[in-house]
């Protein structure tokens, strides 16, 4: 009996649905975004959340958003306003936050 080997697709999706991975995977796309000023990364790392997670389609239904307008706002090209990417993060149950960028001195 030979098992199906996956594609890293499909892995990863798979490694998505869990809720501290998908946060660690947003996290270091963030990280990303901060160093590089590249959005494309992040926004694919959120469209994969949101794939392994719920998909566009109950993503839409829930957030009120137009399915094809989430797809595009996800997109590589895509320049979602923060309103929609806090929305997003909201319904995939996480939300932004701000932190110091070094440990504070106590001052």
């Amino acid at each position: 009996m030979s098992k199906k080997l996956r594609n890293h697709d499909e892995v990863v999706l798979e490694q998505l649905q869990n809720p501290s991975m998908a946060q660690a995977y947003l996290e270091v796309a963030l990280e990303e975004y901060e160093q590089d000023g590249e959005l494309a990364f992040f926004l694919e790392a959120l469209r994969n959340v949101v794939e392994a997670q719920s998909g566009m389609t109950l993503l839409a239904e829930k957030t009120g958003l137009n399915r094809q307008n989430l797809y595009r706002a996800l997109s590589p090209e895509g320049n979602p306003e923060l309103r929609t990417i806090s929305l997003i993060l909201h319904n995939l149950g996480y939300r932004l936050s701000v932190q110091p960028i070094r440990a504070v001195s106590g001052h």
